[in-house]
């Protein structure tokens, strides 16, 4: 870790004690380490703005599988963009939907181009594309 800074943060106290509550939910071991996530998590969103910016993250669909053609589809798709996409993870929630969950990795605006592909297929019941940051820059 590089060189610490120390620095004061003037807080409502009922505001405090609620973060202290959540802190301690999620199992932090102080204050400090919680404020550096939430800086962490802004400015990886920050960088998602920027469509040139190194991304991975993850398309999780939902969908009927029994939709004429869908299954070849979504895998057409993913063979398309092979370069963009490391790895698929299939599962079978019950006899007419399935899980899928593909990990994307490249610049954002190409993630969030096939990510906007996948999860707008016919027959996809939901979808989300979930960006992060390839931890470089943190």
């Amino acid at each position: 870790m590089s060189d610490l800074a120390r620095i004061g943060v003037a807080i409502d106290s009922a505001l405090l004690a609620r973060f202290d509550e959540l802190i301690e939910q999620r199992g932090y071991a102080n204050r400090s380490e919680a404020f550096r996530d939430l800086i962490r998590d802004e400015l990886v969103q920050k960088s998602w703005e920027s469509p040139d910016a190194d991304v991975v993250g993850t398309v999780t669909l939902v969908y009927n599988h029994h939709v004429r053609m869908l299954n070849e589809k979504l895998t057409d798709m993913q063979h398309d963009h092979h370069q963009n996409i490391l790895s698929t993870m299939h599962v079978h929630l019950d006899h007419d939907n399935c899980l899928e969950v593909v990990v994307v990795k490249g610049k954002a605006g190409a993630v969030k181009k096939i990510a906007d592909a996948l999860i707008s297929a016919k027959g996809v019941k939901h979808g989300r594309l979930t960006i992060t940051s390839t931890g470089a820059e943190l």
